[in-house]
């Protein structure tokens, strides 16, 4: 089993997480503001926790998006950093897919529709039937999200539904939405092992986040948050 170092910083929620030999152990932060603060503390209590150094690890995975503009940067900046400091590769991964995979865990459903807020009257989402990804990444107006057929009763889960909840509630996977499920370093760390041993990593100098909305250019409190990354490292 690999020894994988987890970050997700995509939306209100920063967590962080270490899967090592089969145990999976994790830190998080609530607050968006604090994220650029939090999440290295949080890495080096998981790192010090484990009894490993950065360097030990096999790659860093981290929550790539879709989500906020400003957490999806933080959390690829820090994998960024950490990794050309300690020489390791860079697994980007999308915050649905983890947030799919925590309502397979939690439901046992197969066919699951992922929508998370925004912001602006939108949502990203997309569908997966098992793992496999049938529809989307997409955003659009909450009324407009627009599932294909399913093999069975579509669950869904995401706080698009509670941010949104008039734009969902006259359809069938609406009211029963599992909104309480949000992007987590825990799945993250493990879509990473699949993801490494399918060839999927990448250089820090690669890594990119996913954006389904157009910004370039880091800030400068972004800029000073991959130095300090770089730095710890």
């Amino acid at each position: 089993m690999p020894l994988i170092l987890a970050l997700e910083t995509s939306s209100e929620l920063a967590s962080c997480a270490l899967l090592h030999d089969g145990a999976l152990l994790w830190r998080e932060s609530s607050g968006v503001r604090t994220h650029s603060q939090a999440i290295l503390p949080l890495v080096q209590e998981l790192l010090a926790e484990a009894g490993v150094a950065l360097a030990d690890c096999d790659a860093i995975a981290f929550g790539a998006g879709p989500g906020s503009f400003t957490g999806v940067r933080t959390a690829c900046g820090i994998a960024q950093g950490l990794a050309y400091g300690a020489g390791l590769p860079v697994l980007p991964l999308m915050t649905l897919d983890a947030m799919a995979l925590a309502c397979r865990e939690q439901s046992g459903a197969t066919d699951i529709l992922a929508v998370l807020d925004a912001r602006m009257g939108e949502v990203y989402w997309a569908q997966y039937q098992g793992e496999r990804l049938v529809a989307g990444p997409a955003l659009c107006a909450p009324a407009d999200v627009a599932p294909v057929a399913s093999t069975g009763p579509l669950t869904g889960c995401g706080n698009g539904f509670s941010a949104y909840p008039d734009a969902f509630a006259e359809r069938a996977y609406g009211p029963g939405a599992l909104t309480a499920i949000m992007p987590h370093a825990r799945q993250i760390a493990q879509l990473a092992v699949a993801a490494l041993a399918a060839g999927a990593a990448v250089t820090p100098a690669e890594a990119q986040p996913l954006y389904l909305r157009n910004k370039i250019a880091y800030t400068s409190a972004e800029r000073q948050v991959i130095n300090a990354a770089k730095a710890a490292a």
